[in-house]
């Protein structure tokens, strides 16, 4: 049985405007790899960030990411993967008009335990009633939960 889903920790989580499904948790293994299914609505973008701890894969299911990692500033498409190594400010944003689908694989568990310190179990496996641009209390929320696991808020999401 995998450890997380023993402990009776959720596998299905609202994380702002995305569902995200926790198919590896950080707690199922030994290396502390973690994988993440998420879906997002187009123009969802999370704000640029490092990870301190982390590098953090992508890889798309559906749809197109605009991914940003340093200097580099591209698409990625179904079965197209990027990487965002670890100390490399990044972020993304879903270009498809339909939303996307991809998977993020990390290690350490840092990203993992940052994403359940801001999510709220999913209360269907579907997108979460839109909550538009995170609110004054959310962001300082980001920057606390940043910073107990590893990651800095670095600059704006990626606008079109």
């Amino acid at each position: 049985m995998e450890a997380a889903a023993a402990a009776g920790i959720s596998r299905q989580l609202w994380f702002f405007d995305q569902l995200v499904i926790v198919r590896i948790a950080h707690a199922d293994g030994r290396d502390g790899i973690s994988m993440f299914e998420s879906a997002g609505p187009y123009g969802t973008s999370p704000p640029l960030h490092v990870h301190r701890t982390e590098d953090e894969a992508f890889y798309v299911l559906e749809g197109e990411l605009r991914v940003k990692a340093g200097d580099a500033d591209f698409r990625i498409r179904a079965g197209e993967a990027a990487l965002a190594p670890v100390g490399v400010p990044h972020t993304y944003r879903v270009e498809s008009r339909e939303g996307a689908r991809w998977l993020n694989v990390t290690t350490h568990g840092d990203f993992e335990r940052f994403a359940r310190a801001l999510s709220r179990p999913a209360e269907r496996n579907e997108l979460p009633p839109p909550q538009g641009p995170p609110t004054s209390e959310q962001l300082e929320a980001l920057v606390v939960a940043g910073r107990q696991h590893g990651i800095e808020l670095t600059g704006p999401p990626l606008e079109s």
